[in-house]
């Protein structure tokens, strides 16, 4: 996500809504680019914030997209993450969002994490790397998700 937000180009104003430290240091000094920083438990791991505090500020928001990161993606299982508190954050973020894009490179399909964000279902769009099988993507596309490959 770090990488994402280093190379986000906003023309106009545009208000990012985080869980992640390092994704909130990467866009503060952006002068088009409002940060709003989730507050909560700090994990050491990943440098972001889960728990109740994080997930009540959200029902405030209606946010146009979400771009999401994830540990696994299954056909059958849907997203995961290693964290259940963070699965929790990421579910509540997507009921937040007009729209879900998830981005994942190749290596995380076919893998499961511990905590089920959510089914394919609940997604609009996968951004990953070339190395995705032809089979995946098909699969994906014909459940409806829009899969871009980069």
């Amino acid at each position: 996500m770090q990488f994402f937000a280093r190379n986000l180009l906003a023309k106009e104003g545009l208000t990012v809504v985080t869980s992640a430290l390092n994704v909130a240091l990467e866009l503060m000094n952006r002068d088009n680019i409002e940060v709003i920083q989730l507050g909560g438990l700090m994990r050491k791991t990943s440098a972001s914030v889960t728990g109740m505090y994080a997930e009540s500020i959200l029902q405030d928001f209606s946010c146009s997209k979400l771009f999401l990161g994830v540990d696994g993606i299954d056909t059958d299982f849907g997203l995961t993450t290693s964290n259940m508190m963070e699965a929790l954050l990421n579910k509540k973020m997507i009921g937040a969002s007009q729209k879900t894009i998830v981005l994942a490179d190749s290596s995380k399909f076919g893998k499961r994490g511990f905590g089920k964000i959510c089914g394919l279902d609940d997604i609009e769009q996968i951004i990953t790397d070339s190395n995705i099988s032809a089979h995946t993507a098909n699969a994906l596309r014909e459940r409806g998700i829009e899969v871009t490959i980069v």
